[in-house]
């Protein structure tokens, strides 16, 4: 009988994803920070989508966050690559990855108890794309910090 053998993906490429994801949502934060709402057809819809409430996404308040992600992207790339000196890249690839599975729980709650039936797109998006993306990468974080 053969035996057939699932190569599972190794740790330091769930690391450099998790990079990529946190670099991606850094550029997605200064874009918004320009005052462009894509995909949205405004802030208030693009609000609405993301946060599942109104708030603003004006630079003040996205362009730290812009920061936050893009020095994480940096750790987590060095800590993933082996650069020396791993105390401080660890520690982040830790932090991001608790966020990060924070939030999916977070969302998780939200799946269970918060959906108001509205129709509206956060509801979805959370369900089906933020949610899940946050478990998946959360996890994949924290075995690269590992």
């Amino acid at each position: 009988m053969a035996v057939i053998e699932i190569e599972r993906p190794r740790t330091a490429d769930g690391g450099r994803a998790v990079a990529v994801l946190l670099a991606v949502l850094a550029l997605a934060h200064v874009y918004w920070a320009t005052g462009m709402t894509w995909p949205a057809a405004d802030e208030r819809s693009l609000s609405l989508a993301t946060l599942g409430s109104v708030v603003s996404f004006g630079p003040a308040v996205v362009l730290p966050l812009a920061a936050l992600e893009g020095c994480a992207a940096v750790a987590v790339a060095a800590h993933t690559r082996g650069v020396r000196g791993r105390g401080i890249p660890r520690l982040v690839t830790y932090a991001a990855a608790g966020g990060m599975l924070l939030r999916g729980a977070a969302g998780l709650v939200w799946i269970v108890i918060g959906r108001d039936g509205s129709g509206a797109a956060f509801p979805w998006l959370n369900a089906l794309l933020y949610t899940p993306l946050s478990l998946v990468f959360g996890w994949m974080a924290l075995r690269a910090a590992r």
